[in-house]
């Protein structure tokens, strides 16, 4: 049975929401860094560490949320639109630098846009989609990939540079497959609603 307490929804102004607030601020400042001074190897690794700190508030406010039962819509939301804006403006980044395809960022970016207007799409039908467990492990995949790109593969050895384009490779595997799983989840979303709400159907 549980308490009045336990059915009070989370407000919105907590510690895991302001630190998605603070990885979106941190989006145009990692850009800056990154694409000021792109062949200074100390500029690289400062632009890097700013996209390491900012991926690590992405792995502490969700902790924080299911430890502390603050999971709010706003969260479920907005936490994966900052992600996709500061994983994206890196590889963004690293294709206007000559150092990543732009075929590789162009079907990464549709993906990740296109399931974000997906998400607001679905939530006429009363849901929210949250993050999966293999979003997640894209998400982390990307984050490495691009944690290893950043510093500019022209200034580290050749080990690294393999390392870091077999995980671009599963990286980029993993965001097709998972956006084919959304979609089939979506779509078995509005056919539930549907069959609950069929006046609805147009």
């Amino acid at each position: 049975m549980s308490t009045p307490s336990e059915n009070v929804k989370p407000s919105n102004w907590n510690v895991p929401n302001v630190l998605t607030a603070l990885r979106i601020v941190l989006v145009p400042v990692f850009a800056w860094v990154l694409l000021a001074h792109p062949a200074d190897p100390v500029w690289r690794w400062w632009a890097t560490a700013v996209f390491v700190v900012a991926i690590l508030t992405d792995m502490a406010d969700g902790k924080i949320a299911r430890k502390y039962n603050l999971v709010t819509d706003f969260g479920k939301l907005w936490d994966p639109i900052a992600d996709k804006a500061l994983t994206g403006m890196a590889f963004i980044g690293l294709s206007i630098l000559g150092e990543l395809p732009w075929w590789i960022t162009a079907i990464i970016l549709l993906r990740e846009w296109g399931i974000t207007v997906l998400r607001f799409a679905i939530l006429k039908y009363g849901t929210v989609m949250a993050a999966n467990k293999g979003g997640k492990l894209k998400t982390v995949t990307q984050s490495v990939a691009l944690a290893m790109f950043l510093p500019g593969l022209m200034f580290l050895p050749a080990w690294w540079g393999w390392i870091a384009w077999a995980i671009m490779i599963v990286a980029f595997v993993l965001t097709v497959y998972t956006g084919i799983d959304y979609l089939l989840a979506a779509r078995k979303t509005r056919a539930a609603y549907y069959a609950e709400h069929p006046a609805g159907k147009q």
